[in-house]
C-alpha cells in the first residue's frame, strides 16, 4: 500500500494496471541481454481526496536519472519549441542582461543556449551526470544535482534569486512533490516568474495516451491539482496556455502568492471550469480509462500478429520511453519488429529494455525497405514522416499506434 505524495492519504483507487515492465529508459548493451532484467509494477492510482494521479515509487530518482538516455537536442520540434519559448519570455517579461534565468532539468542545454546567445545570465540544474557534461561543453553553467528545498537554499547563497525559473517537463519526474515546489518558492525572486510545462492529464485520459505512463513519470497532473499543490506552497498561477508538446501539454505561469503586481488571467478560471465540467474532480472520470487501454493493446497486438503471419517487414522509428511501455505491455519484441531507429547516437547500438529490439541509425531503413514503419513518438509524427518520406518510394507505410492505430500510406 502507498500514500498520496501530495496529501498523504492512503491510495486505493486504481486507474489502470499495466502489469510489470522494466524502467522505460534502461536501455541495454549487447552484453546485458543475457543478464537478468528487473521488472517493476506499473500501476496507476488516483487519490480520492486531492485527485492526484500517480504511481507508487518503485525506484528512486537517483537510480533512474543519474545517467539518462534522453537528450532533448535530437528533436528539431523541441529545439523550435525552446527557441519560441525563449523569445516569448524575453518579450513578455522583459528579460535582459540584468536578470537571472534558471532552468531545472536543463538537459543538454537545448533551451538555455538560446538565452546564452543573447548574453543573459543563466544557470542550469541537471541531475543526470552524462547529460550535464554535454551542457557544460556548450558553455552552459550547470549544477549536477537533484532539485529541492535543500539545493535551493544552497543556490541562493551562491547566486542571486531567479527572475525567471523554468521547469519544463520535470515536475512529473518528482516523487517528493512538496519539497520540489517549496524549492521553487525559495529560488524565485520577489517579483519573479516560474513557468511549468507538463503533459495535461485531460489529454492522456480523453485521447487514450496510455503509453506515456512509465516509472519515470511519478505523477500525472490536471490543472486543478497543480494549482492546489502550488497554492499549498504559497505560489499562485496567473496564466495558463495549452501547448502541443507531448500530445497536449499545459504551460502554467506562476509567481509568489503575495505578489500583487500580477493579475490572474481569465485563462485560469476557464480551464478550471472545463476540467470541472469534464468531471476531473470526481472518481468516475478515471474508472473507464482501463477499458480504453485494453482496447488499444488488443488493436496493436492484433496488427503485429497479422503482419507477422503475412510475412511483412516491420521496423520502428524512435526509441522514446513511450515505445517501451507500448511494446512491453503488448508483448511485442524482436520476433515481430526487425529493429528500431533513432537519431540519437547515445541510443544507437543499444537494445530496448524488455523487448530486446536493436536500435540502429535511421539510414538503415533504406537498406531493409520495410513494409511498415511504426512511429513510436507519435507526438512528432509530422516531423518524422517528413524525415523518412522516402519509404513511400517502395510502397512503405507509416503506422501511428496511439491514440488509435492508424496506417498512413499517402
Amino acid at each position: 500500500m502507498a500514500n498520496c505524495r501530495f496529501c498523504n492519504i492512503l491510495l486505493e483507487q486504481v486507474v489502470v494496471d499495466l502489469g510489470k515492465t522494466p524502467l522505460a529508459n534502461s536501455f541495454l548493451s549487447e552484453k546485458m541481454l543475457n543478464e537478468k532484467e528487473e521488472f517493476f509494477p506499473l500501476k496507476v492510482l488516483v487519490c480520492k481526496k486531492c485527485y492526484l494521479v500517480q504511481l507508487k515509487e518503485v525506484e528512486t530518482p537517483q537510480n533512474i536519472f543519474t545517467n539518462y538516455a534522453y537528450f532533448s537536442s535530437y528533436s528539431k520540434s523541441f529545439l523550435d519549441h525552446a527557441k519560441n519559448y525563449v523569445n516569448m519570455s524575453i518579450d513578455r517579461f522583459h528579460i535582459d542582461k540584468n536578470n537571472f534565468v534558471v532552468e531545472i532539468a536543463s538537459n543538454d542545454g537545448y533551451l538555455l543556449q538560446f538565452f546564452k546567445e543573447k548574453g543573459i545570465p543563466l544557470l542550469g540544474i541537471e541531475p543526470a551526470k552524462n547529460i550535464a557534461k554535454i551542457a557544460e561543453k556548450k558553455g552552459i553553467n550547470t549544477v549536477n544535482e537533484f532539485f529541492g528545498k535543500e539545493l535551493s537554499e544552497k543556490l541562493i547563497k551562491k547566486y542571486k534569486k531567479a527572475d525567471l525559473l523554468i521547469c519544463n517537463n520535470v515536475i512529473a519526474h518528482v516523487p517528493k512533490i512538496n519539497d520540489f515546489v517549496n524549492g521553487l518558492k525559495i529560488l524565485t525572486s520577489e517579483n519573479g516568474v516560474i513557468t511549468i510545462e507538463f503533459p495535461h492529464l485531460m489529454e492522456l485520459v480523453d485521447h487514450n495516451q496510455w503509453d506515456t505512463i512509465y516509472h519515470e513519470h511519478f505523477s500525472y497532473f490536471s490543472f486543478f491539482v497543480i494549482q492546489k499543490i502550488l497554492e499549498k506552497n504559497q505560489l499562485k498561477i496567473f496564466d495558463v496556455e495549452k501547448i502541443a508538446t507531448h500530445g497536449g501539454s499545459l504551460r502554467v505561469f506562476c509567481t509568489h502568492s503575495e505578489n500583487k503586481k500580477i493579475e490572474i488571467k481569465d485563462s485560469v478560471h476557464n480551464l478550471l471550469k472545463l476540467e470541472r465540467e469534464k468531471g476531473m474532480m470526481e472518481i468516475p472520470y478515471y474508472q473507464n480509462f482501463s477499458k480504453k487501454v485494453i482496447g488499444s493493446i488488443n488493436q496493436f497486438t492484433d496488427f503485429c500478429d497479422q503482419m507477422k503471419k503475412e510475412g511483412k517487414i516491420i521496423v520502428g522509428y524512435g526509441a522514446p520511453a513511450k515505445a517501451n511501455t507500448l511494446l512491453n505491455c503488448c508483448g511485442v519484441n524482436q520476433d515481430t519488429i526487425e529493429y528500431v531507429v533513432d537519431l540519437s547516437p547515445h541510443k544507437q547500438g543499444l537494445y530496448l529494455p524488455g523487448s530486446h529490439i536493436h536500435i540502429k541509425s535511421p539510414e538503415e531503413i533504406k537498406k531493409l525497405k520495410p513494409d511498415f514503419v511504426i512511429i513510436f513518438p507519435w507526438n512528432l509524427k509530422e516531423e518524422i514522416m517528413k524525415q523518412i518520406q522516402f519509404i513511400r518510394n517502395w510502397g512503405g507505410k507509416f503506422v501511428i499506434p496511439i491514440p488509435k492505430l492508424q496506417i498512413i500510406d499517402k
